[in-house]
This record gives C-alpha cells, structure tokens and sequence, in this order.
C-alpha cells in the first residue's frame, strides 16, 4: 500500500498510543492529521514533543461535540479511532463521563466518518471488554462482559462500529489489543506504576498481584493498525493483537527489578484494587486470526519491550507525578 496516496486522521492522536501511530504514519508517507481534545492550555499532548510534528496537521476539538470534528474529518479517507477515557478506576466515579466519550463520542466519529465518505475506519477496542477469561486463549468470539463502567463504555462504542458497518455499509475493522505497553504511557497503567516507583525508591505499592495480562509493546501494536488498514480482509471483522502469553503482575515486578539490578519490595495496597467482582483476573489473547489475516505476528518480547521502556521512564521520571495514586 502507498501511503502517500492517503489522508489519515487519528482521533485521540496526543496520547500514548495514537502519538506512535501519527508517526508512523508520517514515516509511511501519509497525509496525517491528528485530532486532539481542545484544552485552555493549548497541548497537544506528545505530538508538541515529537520530531515529526511539522509534518502533522493538527486539528483541536473533543469527540463529544460533532461540530467540532467537522473540519478535521473534510477530504479523509482513513480514520485511526482511538481517542477515549481510559482510566478504569477512575471510571468507578465517573462512569457518565465514560458513557459521553467512549459511546456517544465514537457515535459522532462513525457518523462523522459517514458524512466525509470515508473508505476505512479503524475502531480501537480493548481486552477489558473480555472481562475475565472464561477460557484461554481468548479469541474474538469470548463473551463479552463488562465488569466495569470502562469496559462497558467500550463495548458499547464496539457494538455501535458494528451498528454503522452492518446498517450504513461503513467500512470498519476494530482492533482489539490486549495490555499495551512502552514510552509515553501513564501512570495509570502497571508497568509504568511499578518503573517509577522502583527507580525513585525501594517499595512499590500495586493492587492484585495475582491477575495475569497478555503484555504487548506498543511497536507491535501500532504495526497491528497499519495492517488493520492495508488489509481489505479486516473490514467488518473484529481482530485480537496479543502476543498469546501470560504474565501475572508479581512476574513482572520480578522482571523489571532485574532489569533495574535492584531489589524490590512489593506493598499491596487496598485502595488500588479493583471491587472485586469488577476485578479482571486474566487476559491472554488468541492470536491466530490477526496472524491469518493481517500477517501480524508480535516482534518484541517482554524482556525486550520492557528494556526499551525502562530506558524511556528512566530519562523521562520528572515528567510523572512521583508519590502519587494516579487514577
């Protein structure tokens, strides 16, 4: 495929994982746009701090407000979807909040995508919508559960990129990774949780250390949303990125500790679990349709993957805010 024939915007593209994806696109040669949430501030999150960032047009406005999308959406012909409230225990306080963005908000993305006459739009899910495994590995035909005001909000947005393709005759693949990790995630998330806390002290404080996730480097995903999209086949199809392995969240201290040579004392923390019939206890994706389909298979292992981010959070620690439950 020759990106350079095609204008692709991202929704979400200031944050963790849509900052990759705009660009990658830019090294593809694409047209690339990046959708951002407007903010008095004027951030545009990691875009401001990316070398590609002159050769991003960049279109301010929030995914709960159509009018907003109007000018950003002219003239695209593939969309990246992945804008959307992430925070799983803040979703416990605010689980309106959740059902506005991720529901209403891909609402207007898909009708905004309608009305531009878009050939593709890739719609981002999660494994939170699987909620716990009833059997593993999981494929994309698992039930789907939502054990949290997140996860509900996300299979709702799912069932509604489902509703457009089947009613409407838009063009949608979803893409569902599993745990993705890697340079400019959150706090929010374990492995940057754990990164910070170990360089910065000898205690970690973690929820659930027995709940198993499937870890995917944010490279090997961003290469699942560019297959999605040069893939004919995907359309109408929901598709799993995992690397099919199982890691419980004790194993990883274990391993970070040894990347980072030091020993490490691990606190469980009340506040940082999860009720426990919301709590996902395991997620391991099967991957077999994503390396039929897409010819996608994971490039990074965990060591690996890890490596790499220990290195990132190590000269990027000041910009988390240290000591600190981030929700």
């Amino acid at each position: 495929m020759d990106w350079s024939h095609y204008r692709a915007l991202v929704t979400g593209a200031g944050g963790f994982i849509g900052s990759h994806l705009v660009e990658r696109l830019v090294q593809l040669g694409a047209d690339t746009r990046a959708l951002v949430r407007y903010g008095s501030s004027g951030s545009w999150g990691w875009i401001d701090s990316s070398a590609a960032k002159d050769e991003i047009q960049v279109f301010v406005g929030d995914i709960r407000d159509r009018d907003s999308l109007r000018r950003a959406f002219q003239g695209v012909d593939i969309v990246f979807h992945l804008a959307a409230l992430i925070g799983i225990p803040y979703s416990y306080y605010a689980p309106l909040s959740y059902m506005r963005v991720n529901a209403e908000g891909t609402l207007h993305v898909l009708q905004s995508a309608l009305d531009a006459g878009a050939k593709l739009i890739v719609h981002t899910s999660t494994s939170e919508v699987y909620g716990t495994a009833r059997y593993v590995p999981m494929d994309e035909n698992h039930v789907l559960q939502g054990q949290s005001p997140y996860s509900a909000s996300k299979i709702a947005a799912d069932k509604m990129a489902e509703a457009f393709h089947l009613s409407f005759g838009l063009p949608v693949a979803v893409i569902r990774p599993f745990n993705t990790y890697g340079p400019r995630q959150s706090s929010r998330a374990v492995i940057p949780t754990i990164i910070t806390q170990a360089l910065t002290g000898a205690e970690v404080r973690l929820g659930n250390l027995n709940s198993i996730r499937d870890f995917n480097y944010v490279a090997d995903v961003i290469d699942g949303f560019i297959r999605m999209a040069e893939c004919g086949e995907a359309i109408g199809q929901v598709i799993n990125i995992g690397t099919g392995k199982e890691v419980s969240i004790s194993q990883l201290v274990t391993v970070i500790a040894g990347l980072l040579g030091k020993d490490i004392r691990v606190v469980s923390e009340d506040e940082r679990v999860r009720p426990s019939n919301s709590e996902v206890e395991r997620l391991c994706a099967q991957n077999s349709k994503a390396r039929a389909i897409l010819q996608w298979s994971p490039q990074y292992t965990l060591d690996k993957g890890l490596a790499r981010t220990v290195e990132w959070v190590r000269g990027n620690v000041q910009q988390y805010r240290l000591g600190t439950y981030a929700i």
